[in-house]
């Protein structure tokens, strides 16, 4: 089941967050791995506007979870975490569908994100969902800050692409 996250669900999202990257040092990324989950006054301020949505086991306990915000008429994704233990049941996709169906409902162009390029569950993954790599001459000011903020955080440290897929699409 998808539904709004709430406040007595940040602590799970902090260790979904955690067991989602730590399949980044397979990968020799153990700096993305190692980045601390997002603190719970971050969280709640999605989940208080609205903007965060979380996949549930049958207990109604979160598995995954997306946060989004409004970035130049568009709802850009700022993270996707799927647990581990639940990984490769499409709980990803099914968030990454309602984010765009609320985008949709609020009049929004599209949905955005920035990824790395190259990591399978990333960029190549994202391809597959409907997302098409944005041109650099094409992002829009909101978009180059946010690539801006993720390099000063060491992103840039691997390849990485700004991309969109617009709400009609699957």
């Amino acid at each position: 089941m998808i539904r709004k996250a709430h406040r007595e669900d940040l602590t799970r999202m902090q260790a979904i967050e955690v067991s989602a990257g730590d399949a980044f040092r397979g990968l020799g990324m153990d700096f993305v791995a190692d980045d601390p989950p997002l603190s719970s006054d971050a969280l709640a301020a999605y989940a208080d506007a609205g903007l965060a949505w979380v996949a549930t086991d049958s207990f109604d306990r979160p598995a995954a979870y997306i946060l989004v915000r409004v970035v130049d008429a568009c709802a850009h994704i700022e993270q996707v975490s799927v647990h581990s233990l639940h990984s490769r049941q499409r709980l990803g996709q099914a968030l990454i569908e309602e984010a765009g169906r609320w985008a949709a409902a609020a009049g929004l162009q599209g949905l955005t994100l920035t990824t790395f390029a190259d990591v399978p569950w990333n960029g190549p993954y994202y391809s597959r969902l409907g997302f098409e790599p944005v041109p650099e001459d094409r992002w829009s000011a909101g978009l180059r800050e946010i690539v801006a903020e993720e390099a000063a955080h060491g992103l840039d440290a691997w390849p990485r692409v700004v991309m969109k897929r617009p709400l009609s699409a699957k």
